[in-house]
């Protein structure tokens, strides 16, 4: 076993979560990153507020810090969650963030300079780091090249080691401790932006190996597209969708691709830049419902992304406690108060839970196992609570054989267990 300093770091698309081992803790530490909440979870996101006396005029806080500031200050900052969704994406460049510009990388620096500032020096002199990835990376044409690149820069002198592993196997890793003889896992980890899947065979206790990984397999979508569906069907309609606008003599249908990017929450704030309002405010002039397009301006100006995502957040939880919930959403000129029930959800979401099922399919496949073969299937990650989500792997794989827990946390317990071993590379990706 490693005796040096290491950690295990859960960089999520909505959470991040630090474990800490070494000689002195060889059991896993949750790192605590909020001192008010004294919590281990640290939401992926950033904060920007203009600064004179700052180094380039900007200053930038993350995480739960980052949701105070913008809180107190809305209309003078610029909120970014989910901007892990864009890391395999060719066709992002750069966040525009006032009168700058910033690559993946500078955001996942700035992101990872606050968590480290608010671990209080935990984070210092590591020798190892081991950061979970997605089997695969959200987005509709996925470049896992252009991502480790990104990633290679933003954790560039983080520790003497960085190491890379898929999150399942990383989370099978935790569960094992759970266990005390062999067995075969299905590990299931459901983040925001993307749905993995691994294969896993637990050795007994005190093996040279404890965790073979047999197979992979996954897919962009999770908690985030399941967000995507809310406002699409409570939220746009409101907004212009499905209206039109005139073109000469012609009468022609709003262009998708504003609806679509208001509902993803790794480019809602980034509409916030002087070209897209300026394309919004002509096409409000000319379109046929000027006031919904004036509404949608107004909560892209207002800074509305965080106060609808936490409106879309609670209507979720709710329906996975309830079959009947309110949405209710008040900003920037739209005041939404509706029921929901859960069978509509599970309407919207359908097809996005068939998709999750192939890929189910796929690790299977991938590890040359059929069903029969699963002793376990641990289920981990926020969108496991959701009910269509959890009834998929009973229908299954049946009711006796579904495990869960630790569900935002145990990828980063199993990233710094395998931070303790000597040899890494028989899991790394």
């Amino acid at each position: 076993m490693l005796t040096n300093r290491a950690a295990g770091l859960d960089f999520g698309t909505t959470n991040s979560v630090v474990a800490l081992v070494g000689p002195e803790q060889p059991t896993p530490y949750l790192l605590p990153l909020d001192p008010i909440g004294h919590r281990e979870i640290f939401r992926s996101a950033l904060c920007f507020w203009q600064d004179e006396v700052a180094r380039g005029g900007l200053m930038v806080e993350a995480g739960p810090a980052a949701i105070r500031d913008y809180l107190d200050y809305p209309d003078g900052s610029r909120f970014l969650q989910s901007f892990k969704s864009v890391a395999a994406s060719a066709s992002f460049d750069s966040a525009p963030v006032f009168n700058k510009r910033y690559r993946f990388e500078e955001l996942g620096r700035s992101f990872l300079d606050r968590l480290a500032a608010h671990a209080d020096g935990a984070l210092s002199s590591l020798d190892r780091l081991i950061v979970g990835r997605p089997v695969r990376y959200t987005g509709s044409r996925p470049d896992p090249a252009l991502a480790r690149t990104r990633y290679d820069a933003m954790f560039a002198g983080r520790a003497a080691e960085v190491h890379y592993v898929f999150e399942p196997l990383a989370a099978a890793f935790s569960y094992a401790t759970r266990l005390s003889e062999p067995a075969t896992l299905l590990v299931a980890d459901f983040g925001g932006g993307t749905s993995d899947f691994s294969v896993v065979r637990v050795e007994q206790p005190g093996s040279e190996r404890r965790c073979v990984p047999l197979g992979h397999a996954g897919v962009g979508i999770a908690g985030d597209r399941f967000d995507y569906r809310i406002v699409d069907r409570l939220v746009l309609p409101f907004l212009g969708k499905g209206s039109s606008y005139r073109s000469f003599d012609k009468v022609l249908d709003i262009p998708g691709g504003y609806f679509a990017d208001f509902a993803d929450w790794s480019k809602l704030a980034l509409m916030r830049n002087r070209r897209t309002l300026g394309e919004l405010e002509r096409l409000q002039r000319s379109a046929v419902d000027p006031d919904a397009i004036g509404r949608m301006i107004a909560l892209i100006e207002h800074e509305q992304g965080f106060p609808l995502y936490d409106a879309v957040g609670a209507l979720k939880r709710a329906l996975s406690q309830a079959e009947r919930a309110e949405f209710r959403f008040n900003g920037g000129g739209v005041d939404i108060a509706t029921s929901v029930t859960r069978a509509d959800f599970e309407r919207w979401i359908a097809d996005d839970v068939a998709r999750i099922a192939g890929a189910v399919d796929e690790a299977l496949v991938d590890a040359g196992v059929d069903a029969g073969a699963i002793d376990r299937v641990f289920l981990t990650g926020g969108t496991s609570l959701v009910p269509a989500v959890r009834r998929l792997f009973e229908d299954r794989f049946g009711h006796e054989r579904i495990v869960s827990g630790g569900e935002l946390t145990s990828i980063a317990h199993g990233l710094a267990l395998i931070a303790q071993e000597e040899d890494v590379s028989a899991w790394t990706a």
